[in-house]
């Protein structure tokens, strides 16, 4: 059985609330796992089905197997450095091949970070307050090396927002402690990203959608698909006297307009994962 997720509003700063639990924001994706008379079904947030590809999440650690739904985050965890690596598990869940699944899954398996329990014993919780279904879970689900249920702390968001910035990781979630669960986009859960911050030389331009060509220390980065719309007019009004070039997709152009963005991290290949437009560098 899938159930919609709960999907988190956006702040740009850490904030201090007793009326909020907060949580590291686990840089993997969402996985909604539902267990029926011992049988798991694991979906991501858009129901896109995913069981064979996780087969090290089949045998699943709750107290009782006969219909209960999860929710959490599943990540890919190197073991010797204990970053979560994005990349890899949208490499593994790329992945079709049962063979090559099987040897995935016992050389560097997934671990599934559980924050939220939906339906246990047949019995639907999300009309249940948020700390009280984080009890239940914490009785019913036995960590182990492919769960662990996700620490949360009471109030002190922008702690917690230090300690994950220190260790590079995402971000952090901020949840009303008293919410229910719905299954929408609700602005009672609330993430605040960790982003890091670079100055790029826009080097060209996507012609049939909004797209710049980023370059850093004079190579290709990747390309900024958000920006202001007067930053995008301001940008075609002198763009058009710097162009050297272009083919069917881009159109090229001297890099001497400089601008500020800000992203989720660097990707193993250097280059800006999901780059954000933030002011032109004069």
């Amino acid at each position: 059985m899938f159930l919609p997720p709960m999907l988190l509003h956006k702040r740009e700063d850490p904030f201090d609330d007793s009326r909020y639990l907060f949580e590291p924001k686990i840089d993997g994706h969402r996985l909604i796992l539902s267990v029926k008379d011992g049988r798991p079904t694991l979906y991501t947030r858009h129901e896109t089905l995913c069981t064979p590809q996780y087969p090290e999440l089949h045998d699943v650690p709750l107290a009782d197997l006969s219909d209960a739904i999860l929710d959490g985050e599943v990540a890919r965890v190197d073991p010797l450095t204990g970053a979560v690596d994005f990349e890899s598990i949208m490499e593994r869940f790329q992945l079709r091949q049962e063979r090559k699944i099987h040897e995935a899954a016992a050389a560097w398996p997934v671990h599934f970070f559980v924050f939220d329990i939906l339906r246990y014993k047949g019995e639907d919780l999300r009309s249940w307050p948020l700390t009280r279904r984080k009890e239940l879970l914490q009785e019913v689900l036995r960590p182990n090396a492919y769960y662990s249920n996700v620490m949360s702390v009471e109030g002190s968001g922008t702690d917690l927002f230090e300690v994950i910035r220190q260790r590079k990781l995402e971000g952090i979630v901020a949840k009303r402690a008293n919410s229910p669960y719905v299954g929408r986009r609700d602005p009672r859960w609330i993430k605040v990203i960790n982003y890091e911050y670079a100055e790029v030389a826009i080097a060209g331009y996507r012609r049939d959608e909004f797209g710049w060509l980023a370059h850093y220390e004079g190579r290709p980065a990747g390309i900024i698909e958000f920006a202001p719309a007067a930053h995008k007019k301001a940008f075609h009004a002198v763009a058009g006297g710097l162009v050297t070039g272009q083919d069917k997709n881009f159109v090229y152009m001297e890099p001497r307009i400089r601008a500020r963005v800000r992203f989720r991290n660097w990707t193993r290949r250097r280059m800006l994962r999901a780059p954000e437009f933030l002011q032109f560098i004069i």
